[in-house]
């Protein structure tokens, strides 16, 4: 299949919306930004810091002249050199002074002011703004900064001059209009080095991710074993390719489960499907008496019993895995459910010389279940419990509330469970012994049964068991199921034992 170019419409559409644009794109404005806001502010207070140093230089002259005036009101040679003299000796940042009489007339002023200011401009824009610098622009238009004071003569309290100074910032100037060509400079290379920087920040980034999409790209039903090394990844990412692996472990062992649940469920079915075909091809191989069709349709009715079995035990097992499956809860004392269920199976454990014992609480214990779904639960244990059981031993049925859950048990004296099945004899089909199974006619259903009425009804199943000493296996029920008042609790009708399920044997 070939891919459209990267030019075309659709190309430059799906390079828009890639992760890896989007990082460029933000890494790429947000250094802009920053750049820009940090280099302003350092312009702005650039600005402001020259200003002040100017201003501070004015204030300076202003203060020196005022006390020379006020202390030494006859020293004209000193007065002469702070004025006219002291600005040509500085190289840069000429500035100028003009003392004027009372009437605004000058009467000393700095060499060359007259051809830098406009004087009488000067004037106006200096008048009642005593003490504050302001910006002015030269006759040739260079900038200058400039500060009107008035100070008095020695100690003759009528006579009053005015100061005027005013200061080239020319230097000034240049250096921010310097530091403004820096700027613009540093912002057109930004703006080529951010998005080059930011894809390849973007691209080391989102490297893990591609990973673990190429990764996930080669997974099949029948390539489960990639995994992703997470090993220098990030926190983050190191977690999602951890989780991404757990959740290929937990597909791979799902698989692996539906692949021996097919194998086991084609030769479940195949057998009792051979067995009629074969019954009735016997039967149909000659003429035969009546008793010898007989034999042959009781013997393929078992079997379609069994198939029937079979099939009902799958299809419930799909229905407690549906999430719309929902239970009829109501108010159960559960000691006399386990009774009715005990004299419903006395009979079946007095064939197998198995003693089958109840509970001996003699308080209630109330909890909220779906009755025919419990019975059926329990009459599986019981049913696989005395299947397990040799002649002489014992079945015992239990219930009682435990902190803010509710308990029931069904303990056998049997032949127990070997300490590696246990783990899997809740899989469906899974068999501890496979001959001894299908001989009694179990199907390895039954746990897979109970396991799943316990997640129906949000509780659990736990089983232990001791080889050669026997099983007990543990229904536990959520605190929200349990109940301590008896009250409106049913009872047990006069043909409760007619709506149990039928024994379900199972290994």
């Amino acid at each position: 299949m070939s891919s459209k170019p990267i030019n075309s419409p659709s190309g430059i559409f799906r390079t828009w919306h890639t992760l890896a644009f989007r990082l460029t794109a933000a890494y790429a404005s947000a250094g802009l930004v920053l750049v820009f806001l940090a280099t302003f502010s350092l312009y702005l207070m650039l600005i402001a810091e020259l200003d002040k140093s100017t201003d501070l230089f004015l204030k300076d002259k202003v203060n020196v002249l005022r006390t020379m005036l006020r202390e030494r009101p006859d020293d004209a040679d000193g007065l002469h050199e702070e004025v006219e003299l002291e600005s040509a000796s500085r190289r840069y940042e000429h500035f100028y002074i003009c003392l004027l009489d009372r009437q605004g007339t000058p009467f000393m002023m700095t060499p060359g002011m007259a051809g830098a200011v406009d004087l009488s401009q000067l004037a106006n824009m200096l008048d009642g703004r005593d003490g504050v610098a302001i910006p002015i622009k030269g006759r040739n238009g260079q900038p200058f900064r400039a500060i009107a004071a008035k100070a008095g003569v020695g100690n003759e309290p009528g006579r009053i001059v005015t100061i005027q100074v005013a200061v080239d910032v020319s230097q000034k100037a240049q250096l921010l209009t310097r530091f403004q060509l820096w700027f613009w400079i540093t912002s057109a290379g930004m703006l080529v080095l951010f998005p080059v920087v930011g894809y390849q920040i973007a691209r080391q980034g989102i490297r893990p991710v591609e990973e673990i999409a190429t990764t996930a790209r080669r997974i099949t039903s029948s390539h489960l074993g990639e995994r992703i090394v997470a090993e220098g990844y990030p926190y983050e990412l190191a977690s999602l390719a951890l989780t991404f692996n757990s959740m290929l472990d937990r597909l791979e062992e799902a698989f692996e489960r539906i692949s021996r649940f097919s194998g086991d469920i084609a030769h479940d079915l195949r057998t009792p499907v051979n067995n009629i075909r074969g019954e009735a091809e016997v039967a149909l191989a000659r003429a035969r008496t009546i008793d010898e069709y007989r034999d042959a349709l009781e013997s393929s009715l078992e079997e379609a019993v069994r198939l029937s079995d079979l099939i009902g035990n799958l299809l419930f097992l799909a229905r407690t895995e549906s999430p719309l499956n929902h239970l009829r809860l109501e108010a159960v004392d559960l000691i006399e459910l386990l009774e009715a269920i005990r004299e419903y199976y006395e009979a079946s454990a007095a064939d197998a010389g198995v003693v089958l014992t109840g509970s001996t609480a003699s308080a209630p214990v109330i909890a909220e279940v779906d009755r025919t779904l419990m019975q059926r639960a329990i009459g599986n244990l019981i049913s696989n419990a005395i299947a397990h059981t040799p002649d002489g031993g014992s079945v015992t049925l239990g219930a009682h509330a435990e902190q803010a859950k509710v308990l029931i048990e069904v303990t056998d004296t049997g032949i127990g469970i070997p300490p590696q099945a246990l783990p899997r004899v809740f899989d469906r089909f899974y068999r501890v012994d496979p001959s001894r199974s299908k001989a009694s006619g179990g199907t390895g259903l039954g746990l897979s049964i109970v396991q799943g009425i316990m997640q129906l009804h949000g509780g659990s199943v736990d089983i232990a068991s001791d080889m050669g000493s026997g099983t007990r296996v543990t229904l536990c029920l959520p605190a929200r199921h349990v109940g301590t008042d008896t009250p409106n609790v049913p009872k047990p009708q006069a043909d409760a034992q007619s709506k149990l399920v039928k024994p379900t044997v199972v290994s």
